[in-house]
């Protein structure tokens, strides 16, 4: 199935980037190596842009910004196009799955859901056209009082590696949708599905310039950051690479929306079903291998429920079977990069030696002996201001924290520099209701790790800034004017 994919997007231009409505031969020499996670073999080398591909880049965004027809268009007429594109990312939905997998060894299960959901971002901004006030007229005035939202101009969007087509669309659907043109710069590890994205935007007819795709390295990827004809920045990545493009942006004052890394934690109450709090947060932690912001990655337990608790937890790991994303009964691959693998590798070690105790795992499969894989990974007896309680790993390893009261717990949740997601287990409603409204966090579910970008997705303190997803994800795109006439004009 890898080799098919391989040959098929091979099919598409992917030594080229996409600009000005084509695509187009790379400035520079630069270039990537995709290195396959299962067998440690190189795939391709993909295009590294140099300076003066950012440069074009962004003319061409800029020019479709100050002198094309799409940030003036009615919604409506965007959204039309917008529909054309969304329809054919569907149709590639199952290359899309196949390349994920390929270049970061998702599980086909979750790889092959992909398109749908990620598509869904610009179905509901298609679905703003007509319900999001862009011309919002005071009525109670005897002139003509109004505020419109306008495209805040040039968006650079710059995706993960982790999860490489749900970021961007959740990025380019409401900045199209608002007017925007874009840049696309995946991340070097995963940059195929952009690639793709591009190719429909070709087909889908968006005007010359709207759509771009430029692939680059960290000093490049700053070049364009740094850019004076980029008006806003949207990022999803580390706290490190999210602090720099903040003092970037603002020393510009550029718009900024960040979603960086988190350290949720998942208060386990007393009256909670502990297998089932088990099964969940075991399961939460293998999902894409752990490599997942929002993952429940400290689980808060009372102290004498503890022992129990780590009893389900390694009765529910041990059906979890570990190996090659497309050998039958999976549900652990492998890390996407060898450099992740001995990032998780060193935490397990920091854990030990901080004297917590390894309760499950912490060693690579005996049965595998290439690719970058790890079993999951249980540290018992974990204080909160422990490196691994307080770091995040980016890998299938939970934090077991014993507490004494329930006062204790929301402490050591919010005692923490992150506050991206958060859970709390309670058969009681209205106790996870006000343990949640206690947290300093952005999303918080009751019995299991939730998340919802049709509402809102985003996080407090070093998580984030901004929110995606849902009416509020495309805020951060618009302008807001003020319109003070002394009649109402004609034609709005």
């Amino acid at each position: 199935m890898t080799a098919s994919a391989l040959e098929e997007i091979k099919a598409y231009p992917v030594g080229k980037f996409y600009w000005n409505g084509a695509w187009q031969t790379p400035l520079g020499t630069g270039s990537f190596d995709i290195v396959s996670p299962v067998t440690e073999e190189t795939l391709l080398s993909m295009p590294q842009a140099a300076e003066a591909d950012m440069d074009a880049a962004v003319a061409s965004a800029r020019t479709a910004f100050d002198q094309g027809p799409w940030p003036t268009l009615k919604p409506a007429e965007r959204a039309e196009i917008l529909t054309r594109f969304a329809a054919l990312i569907r149709e590639k939905g199952d290359l899309l799955a196949r390349v994920w997998t390929m270049q970061a060894g998702t599980l086909p299960g979750m790889a092959g859901n992909s398109a749908g959901y990620s598509v869904s971002a610009i179905d509901r901004n298609v679905a703003l056209a007509d319900s999001y006030p862009f011309i919002e007229v005071f009525d109670q005035y005897d002139d003509f009082r109004a505020i419109v939202r306008e495209p805040v101009g040039v968006v650079a969007a710059i995706a993960p590696w982790n999860a490489p087509l749900a970021t961007m669309l959740n990025k380019i659907g409401p900045a199209l949708m608002a007017g925007c043109p874009v840049i696309m710069k995946p991340a070097p590890e995963t940059p195929l599905e952009a690639y793709i994205v591009a190719a429909c935007a070709d087909e889908a007819g968006f005007p010359p310039g709207v759509v771009n795709l430029v692939g680059a390295g960290r000093e490049v990827s700053d070049y364009l950051v740094r850019h004076p004809g980029v008006d806003k920045v949207s990022f999803t990545g580390s706290v490190a690479a999210g602090k720099r493009i903040a003092s970037v942006c603002g020393d510009r004052i550029a718009r900024v929306t960040l979603e960086l890394g988190g350290k949720s934690a998942a208060i386990i109450c007393e009256d909670a079903d502990l297998e089932q709090a088990a099964k969940s947060l075991a399961g939460n932690i293998v999902m894409l291998s752990g490599q997942n912001c929002a993952a429940l990655t400290r689980a808060l337990v009372p102290a004498t429920l503890q022992d129990i608790f780590l009893g389900h937890l390694s009765a529910e790991l041990d059906t979890v079977k570990v190996g090659p994303p497309e050998e039958e009964g999976v549900r652990l691959g492998p890390l996407a990069m060898k450099r992740q693998l001995e990032r998780v590798e060193d935490y397990i070690r920091i854990g030990q030696a901080e004297g917590a105790r390894l309760a499950y795992g912490g060693t690579p499969p005996e049965h595998i002996n290439q690719g970058y894989y790890i079993r999951p990974t249980v540290f018992a007896d974990v204080k909160n201001d422990m490196r691994i309680a307080q770091e995040e790993i980016f890998g299938p390893v939970l934090s077991v924290i014993p507490y004494e009261t329930e006062a204790e717990a929301i402490a050591m949740a919010n005692a923490s520099d992150f506050g991206l997601a958060g859970g709390v287990y309670t058969s009681d409603v209205q106790k996870a209701y006000d343990i949640s409204r206690k947290m300093r966090t952005g999303t918080v579910g009751n019995n299991g790790a939730k998340a919802d970008f049709s509402v809102a997705f985003g996080g407090f303190k070093q998580s984030g800034l901004g929110r995606e997803g849902g009416t509020v994800g495309i805020e951060p795109y618009l302008e807001v004017k003020t319109l003070l006439f002394d009649e109402a004009p004609p034609n709005l």
